[in-house]
């Protein structure tokens, strides 16, 4: 009963937080990882689908030193960014702001960064709270995308 009241609270949130208007294939891009810039979770997981990919999700804050450490030393790295970029569509979302308050109660985000590697359905498939390095991250996408059979 409890898997079934989360899973109807989680398309309700979903369902309502999506705006279908919203500027979906604006990406920011730079060397590395390339994060979809999306008003909405929908969006993302709409063009993981269309691309036969999965989701890689950084939930952050912007007063976590963590998250900044990786967004200067991590996701900028080259090799990294074709990796991930083959494989995911990448998003960040700000656990504080907008869709993204949604989404850390949705995923029951407690920690910063969370990283979550979701299916195109939304489905969390591995999570990670706190940083990861260039190796970390390339381990974990890894073995979800062998879980996944990719």
């Amino acid at each position: 009963m409890k898997k079934l009241f989360f899973l109807f609270f989680f398309l309700f949130a979903l369902t309502f937080s999506c705006n279908r208007n919203s500027k979906i294939d604006k990406k920011v891009q730079k060397d590395g990882i390339t994060f979809m810039e999306s008003e909405t979770l929908q969006a993302v997981l709409e063009r993981a689908e269309k691309e036969n990919k999965l989701v890689f999700l950084d939930m952050y804050t912007d007063w976590c030193m963590p998250c900044k450490m990786m967004d200067e030393d991590v996701y900028p790295d080259k090799k990294l960014g074709e990796f991930m970029d083959k494989s995911f569509i990448s998003y960040k979302a700000n656990a504080e702001k907008g869709t993204g308050v949604t989404l850390a109660t949705i995923f029951n985000v407690r920690y910063y960064p969370t990283l979550l590697f979701l299916d195109a359905k939304g489905h969390e498939l591995e999570r990670k709270e706190g940083a990861m390095f260039h190796r970390e991250i390339r381990e974990m996408a890894n073995r979800v995308l062998s879980s996944q059979g990719l």
